[in-house]
């Protein structure tokens, strides 16, 4: 049985789960799936008229986050598109979550485990993995890909298209114009990478023969001064080429915006 306060409004297309709760004030609009043992905390708004938002399990939205609302799109004409969001996710106060266009898939995505913290914004056809954190105020133009187990600190602003590797983290206050490299941090306006995540990798509990060939791959791309064919080519000769090495390789070699140097 699901727990709906008496001042919520609920849209008569939702489809709420076992074990929801939706908290006063709160509004559901339009075509929502709300998977169950989620929480929908007070004068929190998912979905809106003209799109679809499906959500997963045990997700938590906090107070006057807004959650599948219409793109900030002057192109966007009202199609049906939607916001999908996985299990086990945090989204905080006034966060907000665009749904899709058509210009690109027609779907913003967010995957599990990731928290969103206060005034982040994930702006239109947006691809989230999972087991991130974003931390408060920072704002996702549209179109932007981020792998799992990503930091990106406070206040940071990231441009449309980019893209962010598994494992990376991005200082507070930085503004994001290239594509981030896995397992690598990133620093500064226009962000810059400085060094390796060893920190992160450690703590993710990844073998130390593995951060040790990680952080050498990465140091062979930041400190030489060599093109980035001859750094790809020395990081295939001297590093173990294991799978976090060649999907490094692999994120380089297909950047299109080119990277965070």
């Amino acid at each position: 049985m699901s727990l709906i306060h008496s001042t919520a409004i609920v849209s008569d297309q939702a489809k709420i789960a076992e074990n929801v709760r939706i908290g006063p004030y709160a509004v559901i609009s339009g075509e929502v799936t709300i998977g169950e043992g989620t929480i929908v905390d007070h004068h929190a708004s998912i979905g809106c008229e003209e799109g679809i938002t499906i959500i997963g399990k045990n997700n938590r939205f906090l107070p006057s986050c807004v959650v599948g609302a219409v793109p900030q799109d002057l192109s966007y004409n009202n199609e049906k598109t939607k916001l999908i969001i996985g299990d086990d996710n945090t989204i905080r106060e006034f966060a907000t979550l665009n749904i899709g266009t058509v210009k690109d898939k027609g779907v913003t995505s967010i995957g599990n485990k990731n928290l969103l913290m206060a005034y982040s914004h994930i702006a239109h056809d947006c691809v989230i993995g999972s087991n991130n954190v974003i931390a408060n105020s920072t704002q996702f133009a549209g179109h932007i890909h981020v792998s799992d187990h990503v930091v990106i600190a406070g206040g940071c602003l990231i441009n449309q298209f980019t893209k962010v590797g598994r494992g990376a983290y991005i200082t507070g206050d930085s503004s994001v114009n290239k594509d981030v490299p896995p397992f690598t941090i990133v620093q500064g306006k226009y962000a810059v990478m400085r060094a390796c995540n060893k920190v992160g990798l450690e703590r993710s509990g990844m073998a130390k023969s593995e951060v040790d060939n990680i952080y050498k791959a990465v140091r062979i791309l930041i400190k030489g001064k060599n093109t980035l064919e001859d750094s790809i080519a020395k990081i295939k000769l001297e590093c173990e080429l294991t799978d976090n090495i060649n999907y490094f390789i692999e994120f380089i070699e297909s950047s299109e915006r080119g990277l965070a140097f």
